[in-house]
């Protein structure tokens, strides 16, 4: 007869093998075959580039969360470095781990080694991705209600997410619920990509119960954290 799971805080879970030295995302560049733009569908700079084409004056930002090493963030400071040295332009990669590849060059790029579910941004972003990292949030739905609640009125919001990890007290999966949801709020879910895209402020109306680390690989077939909740 299978066991009920050992729910975990998530002070617990950040200081657990399976978030603290995860391997996602640790690579992945901007563009090209391992990169932001190939898993997201879109190019992050251009979207970004974009909006100072059509607004040399204007005041764009981008906030990764679960950055990993930082490197897509670091070839776009360079790019915007070179083709807009004069732009108002902030970038904000946040991660639990400090394993950043480089420090920033220019004080556009700020790579901060802390806790997502904790961090609030200095300003609304004109782009919020999150590129594999709510895999390992205890408490994603309020993740996701906190990254669209940085979003500017006309941003863009993208983020890998498996529905399947977030469960009802008697661990069934309550994806329904949850697609639901994200739709309501004019947010688009892509079950083949298993990403969320769009704008809106979803509010799920849950109540966390805490994470579980023992579920096994996800769809990536890395190790990911099962999120309990109640409604």
């Amino acid at each position: 007869m299978p066991t009920d799971p050992v729910l975990l805080d998530n002070l617990t879970l950040e200081q657990s093998s399976i978030v603290a030295n995860n391997a996602m995302n640790r690579g992945r560049g901007l563009s090209g075959v391992n990169s932001y733009t190939r898993e997201l569908g879109f190019d992050p700079y251009e979207v970004l580039a974009e909006r100072l084409r059509a607004d040399s004056t204007a005041q764009v930002t981008w906030i990764d969360v679960c950055c990993g090493s930082g490197r897509a963030l670091l070839e776009a400071e360079a790019r915007f470095d070179r083709e807009f040295p004069a732009a108002d332009l902030t970038i904000i990669g946040i991660d639990l781990v400090d394993f950043f590849l480089g420090t920033p060059r220019t004080p556009r790029l700020h790579l901060l080694a802390t806790s997502a579910t904790t961090w609030t941004p200095p300003r609304k972003a004109d782009l919020v991705t999150c590129v594999h990292g709510l895999h390992y949030i205890g408490d994603k739905l309020a993740l996701i209600e906190a990254m669209t609640s940085w979003l500017a009125p006309t941003a863009r919001f993208a983020a890998d997410f498996d529905p399947t990890e977030i469960r009802r007290p008697n661990s069934s999966p309550a994806t329904d619920t949850v697609i639901e949801t994200l739709r309501a709020a004019g947010l688009t879910y892509d079950v083949r990509r298993h990403q969320i895209h769009g704008h809106g402020r979803p509010d799920f109306a849950a109540v966390y119960l805490g994470a579980d680390t023992t579920a096994g690989p996800g769809y990536t077939g890395q190790p990911s954290v099962v999120s309990y909740y109640d409604w």
